[in-house]
């Protein structure tokens, strides 16, 4: 996929048509809500493919992309602005968010739960019926350009008290379920974007299913499809598979050796 960048920090026109597989109908209801001018939240396991969706449907409306990468230390001047001393001169510069709401792009925040919470308030006025942004320091409120549209995402699997959405946040969003492909889809993708062949792409799919089946056994997250495109181009690369799979799917899994042995008579097994 090729980005040309827009001049903007965190800007992107995605010019070339990203591959997405569409597997239910999150196509026409992203569509729906962006021509309604509703927020949209993504839930769904880690590398599942919403970043993908994401991007493939800024470039099937043809709008601009802003992705922020959530995390803890991520406070509202991060997404809003701030001023900053240039030359001797204190000058405004606006956020990825607040350049979004101004110019009408797609602002994605990706994994939300990791911002801090009084972060996330920020978001609530852009994501209601005033699609408006505040900008304190600056004693300014800009009404969203007619295009703008929020979209954020998060894993419902690593909900805990300290890490879950609020519901002042939660209920401001239509919701769009996602989850790892069936295996047929999974292995279509795995096969395209890992450059092996579809069999070997079923057969990384099948132990991804095993893989993901020993949650409840000590594993937080199953095997996601990018750590499975991710071994599979390991293996398109000549390593063996065997020593593909151990480092692109179970070592990013876990530390625990009884897990990783486990693992690894599960590879040998299937390979």
């Amino acid at each position: 996929m090729q980005h040309n960048d827009a001049g903007e920090s965190g800007l992107t026109l995605i010019e070339k048509e990203p591959y997405y597989i569409r597997f239910r109908n999150e196509i026409d209801m992203f569509e729906r809500a962006y021509d309604a001018r509703l927020p949209v939240m993504l839930k769904g396991p880690t590398g599942c493919g919403k970043t993908r969706f994401v991007e493939y449907m800024a470039y099937r409306l043809r709008r601009p992309l802003i992705t922020v990468a959530c995390h803890e230390d991520l406070f509202a001047t991060d997404l809003v602005g701030r001023y900053l001393l240039k030359n001797d001169e204190t000058i405004w510069m606006d956020g990825p968010l607040t350049r979004a709401v101004r110019m009408g792009a797609i602002c994605y925040l990706d994994e939300i739960v990791e911002a801090r919470k009084d972060t996330t308030v920020v978001i609530h006025p852009l994501a209601d019926y005033r699609r408006s942004l505040g900008i304190d320091k600056k004693g300014e409120v800009i009404t969203a350009h007619p295009d703008f549209m929020l979209v954020i995402s998060y894993n419902p699997g690593y909900q805990s008290v300290l890490k879950d959405l609020k519901q002042s946040t939660r209920q401001r969003f239509i919701s769009l379920a996602f989850d790892y492909p069936e295996s047929d889809k999974e292995a279509e993708i795995v096969s395209h974007e890992g450059g092996v062949p579809h069999d070997t792409a079923l057969k990384l799919v099948f132990l991804a299913g095993k893989i993901r089946s020993m949650r409840e056994h000590g594993l937080t997250e199953g095997a996601s499809t990018r750590l499975l495109i991710y071994a599979a181009k390991l293996i398109s690369k000549n390593i063996p598979v065997q020593e593909a799979c151990m480092s692109a799917i179970c070592l990013p899994l876990t530390d625990d050796p009884k897990l990783i042995e486990t693992l690894n008579d599960l590879i040998s097994d299937m390979f």
